[in-house]
């Protein structure tokens, strides 16, 4: 059945064509399996709360009649402000607006949120820019820009709140910057979603086609409740396709995780456990809240514009398993610098086990993707990656995460990176172990190598212990600390494209500035590694317990390292011009993204090998190969644009290079 949504309809109605909601609400209360939920343009103000799930055979398809015509938002418009002195303005709202969440009380806060500021899951929008919340009136009157803003014109727009008690109203303080807010377009965040499940398990929806913005999301750790402005809440089998997303006050879209009260916010509540202790709890706690290939993820994110969210444009715990993320623009995600924690990307995920990450657009974030735990099974492939790093002279603000294009996180792997540019002064950043980076171009650096993962308290080393899993599957096999290695790292190019400025830095920092493979010299080579193993004598326990407990070994080959790139000691089979500048140029016209560069010239006729998932072998601890999700296995005689490779393949992304490349439009 098709139910029909007007919002400029005469009158509410039945949801048939002739007589049609007003409301995508009233669709979404009575809409079962099969059933299409037709939207018309118009501006839908309000929370959309899917009561019934569809099936694999026969979604409920949620659909725009027109691209980006229907847009669903959590914002109110507030007109009636009044002039106080120079630039500030007020205006008092009544808290009946906010029912039983009111985004002016409550605070961003809860584990791994850093910020020493004090900031709420509310904020002004002035023209579909949110403006940025100080902590005084005073403060507001000045109208001067957070320093550690990356844009500084954007960042003095100021707002500030406080609370009529005796009145129940909410008192809202903002710096126009000589702008008449009554003569502007200017809301304020009112829902904290726009179009979520209460229930688990509402599986088999698609919502295509929305302009999806403005909610006063809260913080989502991966231990919590990870709530956005659209996301299926612990479920299966959605699809959100052509959307754009922005203005979250948190994250985008979440794949994230169930509500566990026993376990929310835990370390902020309870605080008598380690943080990774928490982590740990959440992972096995997630069997008993159905955490299996059958009942969860298989999500499909597509085709979407996500932008201008302050946490992530998509974040996920366990909830993103087996999901595909693809031909996504994600930009410009946490730029205030006022929401610091260790929950900040583009796309930000814990548990990405079988996740497939491909040929998005992802720049001028924090960070470009961040998987967290358990990447097992991920590919992180085709992507154009750039600008994810502060503006230049800009100083990281107090709790605010590092910059880098990919960061893997204590994971055991097998992760892949491949067919990737990745542009940005630290491209890979990597205390895991079992990674693969093939036919990549990258003109940063590798960092946190041997790094980043234990922590030594009360004068002993406390060792980080992350799960890994059944292959293909979400039960957990083992727990283990990262040993380091076991990193693959084939046909690729290596640029030094970046001024190297601060030479004290080395491998083990996260701003490491030096691109190339040097950083794993410490690594041991497979057959060093296995020598301590190979005899025939019956093993003894304690004589191996240092080889256990040692470093994995790296297979470095095939690569290319130019304009002083550094190389790894081991490798033979290479290409160096260290004072060769293919002078990489990355330009943008009309939307669509253009390379230029003399790379042509400098591979002349090098070559590589062909990669394969056999080539690969395994990654360590989950013996598990580099393989599909479906465990079939990958030859990597596609490159960037799906371009077939030669036998003896050009390293990086692309199968042949030309001057002024078209790579995204």
């Amino acid at each position: 059945m098709i139910y029909y949504v007007d919002a400029k309809a005469f009158r509410d109605g039945d949801g048939s064509k002739e007589r049609p909601f007003k409301h995508i609400g009233d669709a979404a209360a009575i809409a079962v399996a099969g059933d299409e939920v037709l939207v018309a343009n118009g501006i839908y103000r309000e929370k959309v709360t899917p009561k019934n799930a569809g099936t694999e055979d026969a979604p409920i398809v949620y659909r725009a009649q027109e691209k980006l015509g229907a847009v669903i938002t959590g914002a109110e418009p507030i007109s009636g402000w009044e002039k106080q002195e120079g630039n500030l303005w007020t205006v008092r709202v009544n808290n009946g607006l906010f029912a039983d969440y009111n985004p002016y009380t409550t605070r961003v806060y809860g584990d791994w949120y850093f910020s020493p500021a004090i900031r709420h899951t509310g904020a002004v929008f002035l023209n579909d820019k949110m403006m940025y919340e100080c902590d005084s009136i005073e403060d507001c009157k000045k109208g001067e820009p957070n320093p550690f803003a990356w844009d500084l014109e954007e960042a003095s727009y100021l707002w500030f709140t406080e609370q009529d008690i005796a009145k129940n109203e909410t008192i809202l303080y903002a710096n126009f910057q000589g702008l008449d807010p009554n003569k502007e377009k200017v809301e304020i965040l009112v829902r904290r979603n726009c179009f979520m499940p209460d229930e688990n398990g509402i599986n088999y929806i698609t919502v295509s086609g929305f302009n999806i913005n403005k909610a006063a999301t809260t913080w989502a750790p991966p231990a919590a409740y990870q709530d956005g402005m659209i996301g299926p809440h612990w479920s299966k089998g959605w699809i959100i396709e052509d959307c754009e997303i922005y203005g979250s006050r948190c994250c985008g879209i979440s794949l994230g995780k169930y509500l566990d009260p026993e376990n929310d916010m835990y370390f902020t509540v309870r605080k008598v456990k380690s943080p990774t202790q928490m982590e740990r709890d959440a992972v096995c706690r997630g069997q008993y809240h159905g955490w299996l290939k059958e009942n969860i993820g298989h999500h499909i994110i597509r085709r979407c514009h996500i932008h201008h969210c302050e946490q992530t444009g998509i974040v996920g715990r366990m909830g993103g398993v087996f999901s595909t993320i693809e031909d996504c623009h994600i930009h410009h995600i946490c730029n205030s610098q006022q929401l610091g924690g260790a929950e900040t990307a583009g796309i930000k995920l814990h548990a990405g086990i079988d996740v497939t990450i491909r040929r998005n657009h992802i720049h001028h974030n924090i960070m470009g993707v961040w998987l967290d735990w358990e990447a097992q099974g991920a590919r992180i492939t085709g992507n154009l990656m750039h600008d994810n790093c502060r503006p230049e002279g800009r100083k990281q603000a107090d709790g605010a995460m590092f910059n880098t294009d990919v960061f893997i996180e204590v994971g055991h792997g097998p992760t892949l990176i491949d067919n990737n540019l990745l542009l940005s002064p630290v491209a890979i950043t990597i205390p895991s172990e079992g990674i693969a980076c093939v036919h990549n171009l990258i003109l940063g650096s590798f960092s946190l190598i041997n790094s980043g993962v234990d922590s030594v308290i009360n004068n002993q080393r406390e060792p980080r212990y992350t799960p890994y899993h059944i292959r293909h599957r979400t039960e957990v096999a083992g727990f283990m600390t990262i040993l380091h290695g076991d990193d693959r790292i084939y046909n690729n190019i290596f640029v030094q494209h970046h001024p190297i400025t601060d030479s004290s830095k080395t491998a083990a920092d996260a701003d490491y500035q030096a691109v190339g493979t040097a950083p794993f010299d410490i690594f041991p080579t497979y057959e060093e590694w296995y020598k301590p193993f190979s005899s025939d004598a019956d093993p003894d326990m304690g004589d191996l317990a240092e080889a256990h407990f040692g470093h994995l070994p790296v297979w470095v080959d095939g690569n290319v390292y130019l304009n002083g790139a550094n190389i790894y000691k081991n490798e033979v089979h290479k290409l160096e011009n260290k004072k060769f500048n293919p002078e990489i140029l990355l330009t943008e016209k009309d939307g669509s993204y253009y390379l230029d560069s003399k790379l042509a010239k400098a591979l002349s006729d090098f070559t590589g090998s062909m990669i394969s998932t056999d080539s690969l072998g395994l990654a360590f601890e989950p013996e598990q190969a580099f393989e599909n999700p479906d465990g079939t296995p990958i030859i990597f005689n596609k490159d960037y644009f799906g371009n077939h490779r030669a036998v003896k393949p050009v390293p990086g992304p692309f199968a042949n290079y030309e001057s002024n490349m078209l790579i995204w439009k």
